[in-house]
Formats: C-alpha cells, structure tokens, sequence
C-alpha cells in the first residue's frame, strides 16, 4: 500500500503513488475433511447426515518495519465441529416435505483482520469466529409443469463478525454477541405452452440484534445494518430453446437500515429489466446464443448498496440508471 499523494515544490499533489505505507504477505488456507451418508428409513422416509471438521489458519508477514511502525506479523487458527442432518418424507411422487438442521462456523476474512479499531498498530486477531445453528422446514411440490418450494428458518448466531467503523476508505470489524435470522422463501419456476416461463420468488427475512452491541446506546432488537426485511422477484418470458427469445423482470427490494442504531435507512426499491437474444446451434454440440438487455428501464434513482456505519454519514451509494448490455456466448455439450 502506498500514500496517495505525492509532494512536489512543498505542494501537496493528489491522487498520486506517493511513499510505501504498507508491505505484508498474508496467507489463509483450510482443511475441512468431512463423512456424510443416506439412509432410506423407509419407501418414503429417508436421513441424510453428515459431520465436518473446519480448521482455518491464518498468517502474516509484516515487511514493512520503519521507525516506530514495528512488526505487525501474527497468526490465527480457528476449529469447529460442524454436524447436519436433514429428514424428507416423500408424500407422493411430486411433492416431498422436509427438516434440517445444522451448525455453521464463519471465520474473519483477511479484510476483516486488516485493521483494529481507533487507528491501532497490527492486525485485529481480537476478531473471533461466528457460530451459527440454523433450523428449517420446508416443501417441495411439482405443479404441473412446474416447481413451487417453501422454507421456514430460523438462524441464530453467537459472535455475529459485523462492522465496527468505517472511515477513510477503512472498516473494522468486531463480534456483535447474538443475532437471529428468521424467515420465509418462496419460488415458483412454471412452464406454460412449451415456451413461456414465469419464475417468481420471495423472501421475508427478519434479522436482529439480540445482545446490545452498541454500548451507552442500547441497540438490542435493532435491525442488522445492510440486510433487506423483503425481497422479490419475478420473470416472465419465452424462451425456446432454439431461435429468438424474450422477456421482462422485476426486482424489489424493501428498506435497509445502514447503521446500528436504525437511524438511517436505504429506501424500498422496484427496478424492471428486458431481455432478448437468439440461440442457435451450430452443427450438433455448439450453441451460440446473442443476446441483449436493458436494466433498470425506468431510469430510477435509488441506493445500490450501504456502507455500514460510515463514520461521517456517508451511508449511500447509488445504483446504475437505465443500461444497456449486449453479449455472445458460445458453448459445447460433450455427449
């Protein structure tokens, strides 16, 4: 890493490679073996389990050591246990109903331990693993020449790795104690007269602090920062599969909150895109598919993502207006 400035005459010149500020050598790598299995229990019942052991390591060389910046390397290594299991029954041919449950373990990322908080010297290996059991329960049904899925779950977490600050072009990271994720998806992909397809899919998820992770300001039941309460989506178009094809979509997403403390938030959004192409298949195995697409077609100004707790406000950033894109894509199926 370099300064972004340069001096020259005593004038300070920006948005230049100035003089070394950062030289390091991080190295992060994981060992997950792992059993799993299937039993059918009976015609229609059946188990799958499995069991997995996650090590992570982590490592840093520090390079640069200059007056009083002194060396910075260090390691990490974090282990968990992770069990699964899920049980599906199958009511007919086309329908099946199912619950899982199981154990995550989510390690800090190398941008994660980049920086402690208040500007400290070193790497933050202060920064634990998150754990996390997830339940859920759900169905699965063909409709006619479709699928329709539903899910409930359920996600706690201890140790949830968020964002501490955020300024300067730097974030820092810290564990926020208990969080919960709950929630419901649904999704129908259907296929009416051979070629026209509808695809719809919904999510409602409700994720929380569930331990004050604010101090002086208690933030507990908070919204979690960055995360939609409701998203939805809908396509429909035809699409053959040889020849001309086309269609429409629909995004929305609901309000997303930017800061611990709900003080700020994203507004709700619905942008539509347009899709058409042409495939054909050139002697037996290739295909070779042009296409194009416009997104966003009404032009609509909204936030396409948050910086979560950005120390001086500056929570937005803004999404793409209307824009165009066009392709070629050419494949081969072996046979």
């Amino acid at each position: 890493g370099y300064e972004n400035f340069v001096t020259v005459n005593g004038a300070t010149v920006l948005g230049e490679q100035g003089n070394l500020r950062r030289n390091e050598r991080n190295l992060m790598w994981n060992l997950d073996p792992y059993l799993q299995t299937t039993w059918q229990l009976t015609d229609k019942l059946s188990l799958d389990a499995g069991m997995r052991f996650s090590s992570v390591y982590f490592d840093s060389n520090d390079y640069y050591i200059v007056g009083k910046n002194g060396d910075d390397s260090g390691s990490a290594s974090y282990h968990k246990w992770l069990p699964a299991a899920s049980l599906k029954y199958a009511v007919n041919d086309g329908w099946n109903v199912y619950t899982s449950a199981g154990r995550g373990f989510e390690t800090p990322t190398i941008n994660e331990l980049s920086y402690r908080d208040n500007g400290a010297a070193g790497l933050n290996f202060a920064l634990q693993p998150s754990t996390s059991t997830t339940v859920e329960v759900g169905s699965k049904n063909r409709v006619g020449n479709g699928l329709f899925t539903a899910a409930l779950f359920q996600t706690d977490t201890d140790n949830e790795i968020v964002v501490d600050q955020s300024g300067g072009g730097r974030t820092t990271y810290k564990n926020a104690g208990e969080t919960r994720r709950r929630g419901l998806e649904l999704s129908l992909d259907q296929q009416f007269a051979a070629d026209w397809r509808l695809k719809m899919a919904w999510t409602y998820l409700e994720a929380t602090y569930r331990t004050n992770v604010c101090g002086v300001n208690d933030c507990r039941d908070n919204r979690m920062p960055g995360i939609a309460r409701n998203m939805g989506y809908a396509s429909f178009g035809y699409a053959p599969e040889d020849g001309w094809y086309a269609g429409a979509d629909v995004r929305y997403m609901s309000d997303i909150q930017a800061d611990d403390q709900n003080d700020a938030k994203a507004p709700t959004w619905t942008t539509v895109g347009l899709n058409t192409g042409y495939k054909l298949h050139v002697r037996q195995n290739w295909l070779l598919d042009i296409w194009g697409r416009v997104d966003n077609l009404f032009d609509r100004d909204y936030v396409g993502s948050v910086i979560v707790n950005e120390g001086n406000g500056r929570y937005f950033e803004p999404a793409p207006g209307r824009n165009y894109g066009v392709g070629v894509n050419l494949s081969y199926s072996f046979q």
